[in-house]
Formats: C-alpha cells, structure tokens, sequence
C-alpha cells in the first residue's frame, strides 16, 4: 500500500492500515523509527491508566490462590 506527501507534508493513511491499527478521525499517531525503518503506530496517552493506579493495593501482600478462591466463592 502506498500514498503520495503533499506539498505540506501531508499524507492519507489507507482506509486498510486505520482499520488495521483502530485509528479514527481526532486519534494521534506517531512516527517511530527502529532498525532503520520507520513505523506509524496509534498513540495512547500514557497518563490513561493513571486513574487505575493504587486500585489494586488493598489486596497488595495476600495470597493469590486465596483471592481467587474467594472470587470463585463469592
């Protein structure tokens, strides 16, 4: 697959490839390059899963097997 720059620097990504990585119109993209290649890839904030941080830290310490006996319970 392949797409043109325009005179800004513009391009369209593939209906395909925004499919593909679940790119929708008002996403972020980056450009990342490894080994020598460039790549395109969806950006994800990494401040998403900041609400979730601590969630879990009432359980921080118990037995895992034990947990899920409880969950299986109850």
């Amino acid at each position: 697959m392949g797409t043109r720059v325009t005179s800004k620097g513009q391009v369209t990504i593939p209906k395909a490839v925004r499919d593909k990585l679940g790119v929708r119109p008002g996403d972020e993209i980056e450009f990342v390059e490894e080994d020598g290649a460039v790549l395109v890839r969806r950006r994800i904030d990494p401040a998403v899963f900041d609400k979730w941080r601590g969630f879990l830290r009432d359980l921080e310490g118990k037995d895992v097997d034990e947990l899920i006996r409880e969950m299986r319970d109850g």
